[in-house]
């Protein structure tokens, strides 16, 4: 019986970058990099090597400093070496949203208690990035105009679709991000994946606007993912 690393690996390493994005809208894809496809390997094997189902939490697509370097979701190549134990030689990076969830991590115990329960991933599995006026790039969301949104739902149902084929616990999802939570529910309602879903506050918006109150967030965050492992 294939475990849940295999599934995960096997998808990861086969993804490819649609093609019918609007002007202006490009995807990082790591996956096609050596380097990032032996850190996937190295992840999967050491934190899901089992068939025992997860609870998903799921983001709206990586950023192009986190997952969209390293591969690993709400991962920066730091925090990879650092709470992970997985020795990289990717270029540290910022990213507010890996550093919030790590810290959620070590409240739950640390990277191998929390990866035991729970799988990190996004709708949409690869980042996406928008050119600016200037000729840099910044983070995109997929559902921050209509057109990459109808382009890449398609995509998202499928990625959820096969994502849940890894091993997940049908019974709740956790959604990261209250706008979010409108195509998640949206998704959910088309597709029927969850038998419900609960919503926090994104990472990246907790540090970047409500910092002072990082202690009761975390404490939030702990309690919803304890409950979503509660028995109905």
């Amino acid at each position: 019986m294939k475990t849940f690393a295999d599934k995960a690996i096997a998808y990861y390493q086969s993804l490819t970058a649609p093609s019918s994005l609007p002007p202006g809208v490009g995807v990082m894809n790591p996956y096609e990099q050596p380097a990032v496809r032996a850190i996937v390997e190295q992840f999967y094997t050491r934190f899901y090597m089992d068939t025992q189902p997860r609870v998903f939490v799921l983001g709206i697509n990586p950023g192009r400093f986190g997952a969209g370097v390293t591969g690993i979701s709400f991962t920066t190549p730091q925090n990879l070496r650092r709470y992970c134990g997985i020795d990289n030689d990717l270029r540290d990076t910022p990213e507010l949203s890996s550093r919030f969830i790590y810290q959620v991590v070590e409240a739950f115990g640390g990277a191998a208690a929390f990866y035991n329960r729970f799988f990190l991933t996004s709708l949409f599995p690869l980042a996406l990035t928008k050119e600016t006026t200037n000729g840099g790039t910044v983070n995109y969301n997929f559902y921050d105009d209509k057109q990459t949104t109808a382009a890449l739902w398609p995509a998202i149902t499928e990625a959820v679709r096969t994502q849940i084929s890894f091993g997940a616990d049908r019974r709740v999802a956790v959604c990261l991000g209250r706008k979010n939570e409108t195509y998640l529910n949206r998704l959910n309602e088309q597709q029927g994946f969850f038998d419900r879903i609960v919503t926090l506050d994104h990472p990246r918006y907790i540090l970047q606007y409500k910092s002072k109150a990082l202690s009761t967030y975390l404490d939030q965050y702990i309690s919803t993912l304890y409950d979503c492992l509660a028995k109905p």
